[in-house]
């Protein structure tokens, strides 16, 4: 069949990982053509889907040809360069969501800039590019304080807590010698992570999840509790209202993820993302719609799905490698001892400490909850049940 008489659109997904292969996974069952553009065949969507094009997912060249191929594009990453995005756009692609929305997820200095003229709440911080402008910003803040990458950043790479100007000017001169370029942030007090989705259509429909509790460790996510228990009513609302503002301010196209501190004065904001992302994995087995479906319905400007929850509450805790690879084999324990876990592996070689996977479950009580969910992720990782 001819390219002008595919039935149905074909959205490509750039990026291999397993946010990729999940969505491939929404996909099937909304019936649309679903491609993905994977730097080897042994990336986790390239193990699944059927239709993947092997290339540099950051390269003009690979992504110009893929992008000719699909009727969409969209990310698993935030880390396409973005005068690649502008060929891709100026060459007539559609790409959702655009270079305009989405240079706020990839570079920090201009999400902090246009956050800041929006009025929205964030830590206090400053660009700094020598040892006495960090010392200065300390002055004010006080040590220790939050050094990060504007770029490139994920799962605590390229963030840098420091106690002192010795810190500091040792992540300077490393920062410098690779070209990063960095921002001082106030290191937050703050009661705890808070996390909050929305997406957002071509059409301006949006459909905004409830607030979640996220619990990072070593900058990780580990353990998501939908809704964030004891959250005062009016403070979700308000959380959810700037995650809905935010993506309106920014014209997002898809999923965007607003990753919140919870302070005695309020919330603020500590990172973007505009695509699916962990903090909404726990939407796979407990909402009515889950992020991956709702990511494809918004960059197909089709209507969106409920975001409402299933059940009360919906714990995901994440599976990170240990030493033991044979992961399979200790399914028919986790399975056998609590029916309703829900296990979703990534098909990932398995490294100590790396995500593959996560579990789901759901149900009334959260401390209950996340004691089952703790227990089947650590047995999966190669610990003993409890």
């Amino acid at each position: 069949m001819s390219e002008q008489q595919r039935p149905v659109p074909r959205v490509g997904m750039v990026g291999g990982g397993q946010l990729a292969r999940m969505t491939h996974q929404a996909g099937i069952s909304l019936g649309v053509d679903f491609r993905v553009l994977a730097g080897s065949p042994q990336d986790s969507a390239a193990r699944v889907c059927g239709d993947v094009h092997l290339g540099d997912d950051r390269g003009l060249a690979d992504l110009a040809a893929f992008a000719k191929s699909c009727d969409v594009l969209t990310f698993d990453h935030e880390h396409v360069p973005e005068p690649v995005l502008r060929e891709i756009e100026d060459g007539g692609a559609v790409v959702r969501p655009g270079r305009a929305a989405l240079q706020h997820a990839q570079d920090k200095l201009r999400m902090r800039t246009r956050a800041e003229e929006l009025g929205v709440p964030c830590p206090r911080w400053r660009a700094v590019t020598a040892i006495d402008q960090i010392e200065a910003f300390a002055a004010e803040t006080g040590w220790p304080l939050v050094l990060k990458a504007a770029r490139g950043g994920y799962d605590g790479k390229g963030v840098w807590v420091v106690g002192g100007a010795a810190e500091a000017l040792e992540v300077l001169e490393g920062a410098a010698a690779n070209g990063v370029r960095l921002l001082a942030e106030e290191r937050v007090a703050f009661r705890r992570e808070l996390a909050v989705q929305v997406a957002r259509s071509p059409y301006g429909q949006l459909a905004v999840y409830p607030v979640v509790e996220t619990v990072q460790r070593g900058g990780i996510c580990h353990e998501v509790v939908a809704p964030a228990p004891g959250l005062d009513e009016a403070k979700a609302t308000a959380a959810q209202e700037l995650a809905i503002d935010l993506a309106q301010a920014l014209d997002v196209v898809g999923v965007l993820a607003v990753e919140l501190f919870e302070t005695d004065n309020g919330v603020v904001v500590n990172e973007l993302a505009m695509r699916p992302h962990n903090s909404g994995h726990w939407t796979m087995d407990g909402a009515r719609t889950s992020q991956f479906e709702q990511h494809l319905r918004a960059v197909l400007d089709l209507p969106l799905g409920s975001p409402r929850a299933t059940a009360p509450y919906t714990v995901m805790a994440n599976v990170l490698g240990g030493e033991d690879p044979g992961v399979y084999g200790r399914y028919i324990h986790v399975m056998a001892k609590d029916p309703g876990v829900k296990v979703h592996l990534y098909g990932k070689q398995v490294r100590p400490g790396r995500k593959i996977g996560h579990v789901n479950v759901a149900g009334d009580d959260p401390a209950d909850l996340l004691a089952r969910a703790r227990d089947a992720a650590a047995f999966l990782r190669g610990g003993d049940q409890d």
